[in-house]
């Protein structure tokens, strides 16, 4: 059974710490600081790897975590950078993160950074100045990102069968490709997308068979919505259309219904090629099912090829087969085939909110509050005084005393910040 979503927790490795030392050397009596940095956490990536084919394993695996970078150590010494860590995922997925940032990885080899690693933190030796020439502080370094990651596998199909439920399209798929999916006479026996493929001396075309689409499908009505996205990216569509409906309803109707459905959903499937095969024509006379084929012939023109088709009496299939061939364009798209494109137009990632704002929480007591502040107040050590120096020197330096100021705020208030509150001098 084809697994087409699955939701994985994904958490990039923190940063190393930077280190607080000072050159120890015989004959060198005043040595400075010599703390290396660290090393910068591993990414969280995925990967497009044409050789998967669905989802099926983040069932059993569904957290993610990257190596943490070294530390740093004296003599300058440089902590080691943490591994990133590959996730591989199959062409057609689309990653959307808990920002909103959506990645559609179509073309193998694409990657995507869906955490990132914390930088490493300095060592001591970068804050040496002409005036603090010995600053016993360095950073702690940043976690790295971690969130819920979506993903939804859109198949990658030349050719996409669709049609009413119990229509014949399991049917017929079984009898031109390998596929096995399961065969019954009642309505929604297939209830995810099945694979197969059939090929010729030069090519392949992988087709893949849709389960049953009902009225109101583009709203969401049965599994709509699921059933849809996998023919967004199909490039033929067969649409099987029973001749004899046990139900006794309008074959014209029903192929109206799936068309409106279909349009509904994506403007583009309005506009892909199209063959119409008229299955189960074994269940009606010879005669019927040529007036059929000619009525048809009338209603959608010569730009629709109409094979009549039986998937019991082999009917029509070779002639099928020979008609996807000759209607499948040879070249892909060019949105599938040039990721350099695909790197301009299928990241979306909306607006960082930017910047900080100061809440006055009650009498004396304020709130910054912003990522940028909170990143900053987690590199130090609010036990080292010199550090808190440091700390206050920077959020002057970024305006955050000024804010507070406009605020109201007084020396001696209390400011929270990332958690953390602190007596800062206005």
């Amino acid at each position: 059974m084809l697994s087409d979503r699955a939701r994985i927790h994904v958490q990039a490795g923190r940063g190393g710490d930077g280190c607080m030392s000072f050159r120890r050397e015989a004959g060198v009596p005043l040595g400075g600081p010599d703390g290396g940095d660290g090393g910068r956490g591993g990414d969280v990536i995925l990967l497009c790897d044409d050789s998967l084919r669905d989802l099926q394993f983040f069932r059993r695996t569904s957290h993610f975590k990257a190596k943490k970078g070294g530390h740093g150590q004296g003599r300058l010494r440089h902590g080691a950078d943490g591994d990133d860590l590959v996730v591989r995922v199959p062409p057609g997925t689309v990653v959307v993160l808990d920002d909103g940032t959506r990645h559609d990885l179509v073309t193998p080899g694409q990657r995507a950074i869906v955490a990132r690693g914390g930088n490493g933190a300095r060592g001591n030796k970068h804050f040496a100045t002409p005036t603090r020439q010995a600053p016993r502080f360095a950073e702690k370094a940043p976690a790295g990102t971690e969130g819920w990651v979506d993903l939804h596998l859109k198949l990658l199909a030349d050719v996409g069968l669709v049609g009413l439920p119990n229509a014949g399209k399991s049917s017929l798929l079984s009898t031109i490709t390998a596929a096995r999916p399961k065969v019954a006479g009642y309505p929604f026996t297939t209830l995810s997308p099945v694979l197969g493929t059939i090929q010729s001396d030069d090519r392949q075309l992988v087709i893949a068979d849709i389960p049953g689409l009902i009225e109101g499908a583009s709203d969401g009505a049965g599994l709509g919505h699921d059933f849809l996205a996998h023919v967004e990216r199909t490039r033929l569509l067969v649409h099987v259309l029973d001749l004899a409906p046990l139900d006794g309803s309008d074959p014209f109707e029903n192929h109206a219904t799936i068309e409106q459905e279909l349009a509904s959903h994506d403007s583009r499937l309005a506009s892909l090629p199209r063959i119409l095969a008229l299955s189960k024509s074994d269940l009606v006379t010879p005669g019927d099912a040529e007036a059929a084929e000619e009525l048809w012939r009338e209603q959608l023109g010569p730009d629709v090829p109409i094979i009549r088709t039986s998937s019991a009496t082999r009917d029509g299939l070779d002639e099928l087969r020979k008609a996807l061939l000759q209607h499948v364009p040879v070249t892909p798209p060019v949105e599938v085939a040039d990721i350099d494109d695909l790197a301009e137009h299928r990241v979306f990632k909306p607006a960082r909110p930017r910047g900080f704002v100061v809440e006055v929480i009650d009498e004396g007591v304020f709130k910054v509050i912003g990522d940028g502040v909170d990143r900053l107040v987690a590199r130090y050590d609010v036990e080292n005084e010199e550090a808190m120096a440091y700390l206050e020197m920077r959020l002057r330096s970024i305006g955050v005393i000024r804010a507070l100021d406009e605020a109201g705020f007084e020396s001696g208030d209390d400011v929270e910040i990332g958690g953390i509150v602190f007596e800062l001098d206005a």
